[in-house]
């Protein structure tokens, strides 16, 4: 494969009542625009080894809820589109990502199951906890933007540049309890997490996240759904290092 032009394994949303798989096409142009090229990955697969280890990049992508009997949480009525093929493929995804240093994106539905995958806990509804002061999410499917801010020191602080902005966001659940091998990297006002990396380890070489994994962060917010060209930077400095990857 041409170094210029890494594979990125996107996940899909389930089969639908027509049998169809389904990814908003913002992802598929998000690494386009990076000069990746979007690979779309469906729920179900078994041989998650075999199957990353062809591509050069991954991006869990947002979509229904985690059962939250995979993180001791308890059933709510907000819970929907619950899918088990989709969390156990994922879960196994973001864990050998973690092990074989494969960079990843974890996006709205993907931080959650990267915190999952590595022993954290969720929120199992937002408003219960937080109340409404920062809304993350619209009556239905519609988005909303509020403001995150990011960590100065973070990997992904200095990816984007800025400390503060406003972003899209569309969900209900968040980390509760943080996986210990993260650490938190953005914030909204009322104290919620909005972004995950790996901790810095400074027993290795600097790397974009001055850690041991060359790229693994996770965002709350929809980035691919943003109009703010500071946005692509993290889809551009995806493709970037699963280029490195290639050599």
């Amino acid at each position: 494969m041409g170094m210029a032009y890494p594979l990125i394994g996107i996940s899909t949303r389930p089969e639908d009542e027509k049998g169809r798989y389904a990814l908003s096409e913002k992802y598929v142009a998000s690494v386009r625009r990076a000069g990746g090229c979007p690979i779309l990955l469906p729920p179900g697969e078994t041989d998650i080894e075999n199957l990353l280890q062809r591509i050069d990049g991954l991006i869990l992508s947002g979509g229904g809820d985690i059962d939250p009997a995979l993180y001791g949480g308890l059933p709510h009525a907000t819970i929907y589109d619950v899918n088990g093929a989709r969390d156990q493929s994922e879960i196994r995804m973001a864990q050998y990502a973690l092990k074989s240093h494969l960079p990843l994106l974890g996006i709205c539905r993907g931080i959650q199951v990267m915190n999952v995958a590595l022993g954290g806990t969720l929120i199992e509804h937002l408003p219960d906890i937080v109340g409404d002061h920062v809304q993350h999410k619209r009556h239905g499917q519609d988005v909303i933007d509020h403001t995150v801010t990011l960590l100065a020191d973070s990997g992904i602080a200095r990816i984007l540049g800025q400390d503060t902005f406003n972003v899209p966001s569309c969900h209900h659940q968040a980390i509760r309890k943080l996986a210990s091998p993260l650490k938190k990297t953005a914030t909204s006002s009322d104290g919620i997490i909005e972004a995950v990396e790996i901790a810095d380890d400074p027993s290795q070489e600097a790397r974009p996240l001055r850690g041991s994994h060359p790229f693994f962060i996770g965002v709350q917010w929809h980035p691919e759904l943003s109009t703010d060209p500071l946005q692509q930077k993290l889809f551009d400095r995806l493709i970037k290092t699963a280029s490195r990857k290639q050599s």
